[in-house]
C-alpha cells in the first residue's frame, strides 16, 4: 500500500469562484501509478471549501447566488469587528465567507478504481472560493495499490 501527498496550488480570481480540480487530482492518481484505493482532496484555509458537484455554467452561478444569500456579505458579524481584536494590516472583514464554508465541506474522498476517480457521470471535484482573490492551496493525499 502506498500513502502518497502533494500540494496543488491555485491563483483565485474573483470573492466566490467555484473552480474545477478534478483534472489536477486525476493526473497525480495516474503520475503516482495509483490503481485502486482513494484520494483525499483537503482545503487548508478557512475561507474555502470542496464540493462534488455538476461543472455547469449556470448551476455554478446559481451556486454563488445562493451561497450569498445564505451569509450576505453585508450583513453584520461580530467577527468583522477588526478594532476590537488583532489583525494583520489587511486583515478582510469576511466573517460571511468562514459561514460559508461551514456550511460546505473542507474535503472530499474519492475512490480510485482502475486508476480513474471513480467520480459519477456529472460529478467534478470543485474547489469554492469564499473569500478572493487569493493563492489557494489543496492538499492531496491518495493511498492505494499500484
Amino acid at each position: 500500500m502506498k500513502i502518497l501527498s502533494t500540494l496543488l496550488h491555485f491563483d483565485t480570481r474573483t470573492d466566490i469562484e467555484l473552480i474545477n480540480v478534478t483534472e489536477q487530482v486525476q493526473q497525480q492518481v495516474e503520475q503516482w501509478g495509483i490503481q485502486q484505493g482513494h484520494a483525499l482532496v483537503f482545503s487548508c484555509h478557512t475561507t474555502t471549501a470542496l464540493v462534488v458537484n455538476e461543472d455547469e455554467e449556470r448551476l455554478l452561478v446559481d451556486i454563488q447566488a445562493y451561497l450569498k444569500k445564505l451569509a450576505p456579505p453585508t450583513d453584520r458579524y461580530l467577527h468583522n469587528d477588526l478594532h476590537l481584536r488583532v489583525v494583520p494590516p489587511d486583515e478582510p472583514r469576511n466573517a460571511h465567507s468562514h459561514l460559508m464554508a461551514m456550511t460546505l465541506s473542507n474535503s472530499e474522498l474519492i475512490p480510485i478504481v482502475e486508476g480513474e476517480l471513480a467520480l459519477g457521470t456529472y460529478q467534478s471535484i470543485l474547489l469554492v472560493e469564499l473569500d478572493g482573490p487569493r493563492q489557494r492551496r489543496l492538499r492531496v493525499q491518495v493511498t492505494g495499490l499500484p
